[in-house]
């Protein structure tokens, strides 16, 4: 049974969202291997999911798949398509032409159908007016208004040094951009009515380190808090 419940969009947590798009990645990765119908075990087997979790979160947004038989792969991916909201043409901007902002322009995840970045924008004069490739240019910071009113832009995403963040964030705001997300690793005063999400490749890294083997750990070696030489510890 496929049925699409309508639930308010506020209640789902991003946590929810996150993983309905790990599900969406796993049905394409199947699909393109000729697979028509999953069950949530075979689902939690070969992408090392929850089956519990996955049938709850489909729950919310409606009934799907046969008992006994399981989801109808093509089926379930076009209704997460649709659950998502993927089921149009999303258009992004990036601000920042730099080292990061390019390899963003160039991830394949934003050069699908319906994910596609349409523009940069940036404030050095030896960067504006070139193309990265056809048809995505790099234009002035300036002329982010006149771009969006001829080319909607539905998220921008930020690559900018920190020093300008807020600023350009409150740029992105009043050219009427509603959805930001954010790279730059510095808290930002959001403007009211904008949805920003940051992504702190530091943080994760830092997240990493704390569970790192230590020193000291193990019959290893410690320093001591005065920062004099090493002291020996052994197990």
């Amino acid at each position: 049974m496929n049925k699409e419940s309508h639930v308010k969009r506020d209640e789902i947590s991003n946590l929810t969202t996150r993983r309905l798009s790990i599900y969406l990645r796993c049905l394409q990765t199947l699909e393109a291997a000729g697979v028509e119908t999953v069950s949530s075990h075979e689902m939690a087997e070969q992408f090392h999911l929850n089956s519990a979790q996955f049938r709850k979160d489909l729950a919310y947004f409606g009934e799907f798949g046969v008992r006994g038989l399981g989801y109808r792969v093509p089926d379930l991916k076009h209704h997460l398509i649709r659950i998502l909201g993927l089921d149009r043409r999303i258009r992004m901007a990036i601000m920042g032409a730099g080292n990061l902002g390019t390899a963003l322009a160039g991830y394949g995840g934003f050069t699908t159908d319906n994910l596609k970045v349409t523009a940069l924008f940036d404030t050095d004069p030896d960067k504006v007016g070139r193309f990265l490739r056809p048809g995505l240019q790099i234009h002035h910071v300036s002329a982010l208004n006149p771009f969006i009113r001829g080319h909607p832009v539905h998220i921008a995403v930020l690559a900018v040094p920190t020093m300008v963040a807020q600023e350009v964030l409150e740029q992105v705001a009043a050219a009427g951009i509603r959805s930001v997300l954010n790279f730059v690793p510095v808290r930002l005063k959001v403007p009211a009515g904008v949805r920003l999400q940051s992504v702190d490749l530091k943080v994760q890294v830092e997240s990493l380190v704390f569970h790192l083997p230590r020193e000291g750990e193990d019959g290893q070696v410690l320093v001591d808090h005065e920062g004099k030489d090493p002291i020996l510890h052994t197990a």
